[in-house]
């Protein structure tokens, strides 16, 4: 027979689950939460004075709908997380916020303004390998405008990224939005003669590594190809060594001055239709950059600019982070590329058949806020805890819910003390939790209608210089009985003085 004695020993003799994340997901405490949460609501304000409206779809989409999976595969998981619904279709986790703007406008287009300006922000998910840095579940924020093939959209979007870059924390100087056209790269193609579609991505992804292998390194895997150091061999694109020359030529003409850089394109692939078309559509972004006020400082025409070989139809822009950062040795580091974006006129005809122009931005949140903790600019002031109210008897419990109740209806995070420790241990809890301020309501103060407000703030400064503990007893810092309806004064003091 069966007794709850027999029952609790199979429960504790029962094999445990380790504790473990899974891998490529993370655990974010109230710190990195709170500095995402600041520049999600700083950029969203920025695109909404734009006029962009915001607007959140599902988490799920049908698998078909992304587009990103094996067609002949049993379990439609390459790159997304699958799961089958009750009616057998296959839906997967978003792996981006764009394919589901595409579903979105195809499924609602009769009841569109068009252009349609939406901003949106949330978790995405990639059934990808995880590494250092790299996740399978991390935050986007996209800005897009369908609708409207005017040059000017795509310079709208590059505007207000670097308008949100700079309310999201980034000093002057500290990022710059690199742009190129892909109809640049296709007439640069049609002036080397390249028309073998597998040879042009050859050559598109060669000057992708620019950055990476420098000039001499895309030189050789545009030609034959190259080895690296490990003595793996790269096949080249098997361009001529005069068709490479002006490959290369094309990814330097870039110059601090717009109107410049333009001028140096147009001697490498003048003539061409399609590169010509491409040049008049930079100069139309370059007018309309003009106009808001966006100077070279923050937005430059860069030919090497290579994103999504057979996604982006016009305009191509990445955001390259400039910060000054130092590595794990004390070394000067660069963060590099936080976001990008362009235009994609083919997506929507996926749904609807019929080209739809549209063009967007998209950052990782996470990553911005690293870079900007990396750089010193993030303070973490936001993640500081909540005022805590000392709890000394049971029987007042009542004074103290009422203390904290008035301090929240004033706008000031608090808390009561609700573990069984002492007085000691509560004020090394609210240390610890980086507490502004404790309130201490004994029973004198309850009698007297008083209380007793102690900054924490104050006493961390003064502590790493008091070396005399007999001192520091008698001096008290920043130790105030107040009458009760000076609470929130003195508090909104104390929090004031902290910023």
């Amino acid at each position: 027979m069966t007794t709850p004695d027999t029952q609790t020993e199979a429960a504790a003799d029962a094999p445990r689950p380790e504790a473990r994340a899974p891998r490529g997901f993370m655990d974010r405490r109230a710190r990195d939460l709170a500095a995402e949460r600041r520049i999600l609501a700083r950029v969203s304000e920025v695109y909404e004075r734009y006029g962009f409206e915001a607007l959140d779809t599902g988490a799920l989409e049908y698998a078909d709908a992304l587009g990103k999976f094996l067609p002949d595969a049993d379990r439609p998981n390459e790159g997304v997380f699958a799961l089958q619904d009750d009616d057998d279709q296959w839906m997967a986790l978003r792996y981006d916020l764009t394919a589901p703007l595409a579903r979105f406008v195809a499924q609602n287009r009769e009841g569109l303004t068009k252009p349609f300006r939406r901003y949106a922000y949330g978790p995405v998910w990639r059934n990808e390998k995880p590494g250092p840095g790299r996740f399978r579940e991390f935050t986007q924020c996209d800005a897009d405008t369908v609708g409207s093939a005017r040059p000017e959209a795509d310079a709208e979007i590059i505007a207000m990224a670097a308008e949100g870059l700079a309310a999201a924390g980034l000093p002057e100087g500290g990022y710059v939005l690199r742009i190129n056209n892909r109809r640049l790269l296709n007439g640069l193609l049609d002036r080397a003669g390249v028309a073998d579609e597998g040879q042009k991505l050859a050559v598109l992804r060669a000057v992708d590594k620019l950055d990476r292998l420098g000039p001499e390194g895309v030189r050789l895997l545009l030609g034959e190809g190259r080895k690296d150091e490990s003595g793996a061999f790269t096949r080249g694109a098997g361009l001529s060594a005069a068709a490479a020359e002006s490959v290369l030529a094309f990814t330097a003409a870039g110059a601090g001055d717009r109107a410049e850089t333009l001028r140096r394109i147009a001697e490498v692939i003048g003539g061409s239709a399609e590169g010509d078309a491409g040049l008049e559509e930079l100069a139309g972004i370059d007018r309309a950059l003009a106009g808001m006020g966006v100077g070279a400082d923050r937005a430059v025409f860069d030919p090497s600019v290579v994103r999504g070989l057979e996604y982006y139809t016009g305009a191509v822009f990445e955001a390259e982070l400039r910060l000054e950062i130092l590595d794990e040795k004390g070394q000067p580091a660069r963060f590099g590329s936080v976001g990008g974006g362009g235009r994609y006129d083919d997506l929507i005809a996926r749904f609807t058949g019929e080209r739809t122009p549209a063009t967007g931005f998209s950052f990782g949140v996470s990553r911005l806020a690293a870079a900007l903790r990396a750089a010193g600019r993030d303070s973490g002031r936001e993640a500081r805890g909540p005022v805590v109210v000392i709890a000394f008897s049971p029987n007042d419990m009542e004074a103290y819910f009422g203390v904290a109740a008035e301090l929240r209806a004033a706008g000031i995070a608090a808390e009561v003390y609700l573990g069984a420790s002492g007085m000691k241990a509560q004020m090394k809890y609210a240390d610890r939790r980086l507490s502004p301020a404790a309130v201490i309501l004994g029973g004198d103060e309850i009698a007297a209608g008083t209380v007793t407000v102690k900054d924490l703030d104050l006493g961390r400064a003064l502590a790493s210089d008091v070396t005399d503990n007999a001192a520091w007893r008698a001096e008290r810092p920043g130790q105030q009985t107040v009458p009760r309806d000076q609470l929130v004064g003195v508090v909104r003091r104390i929090l004031g003085e902290a910023q």
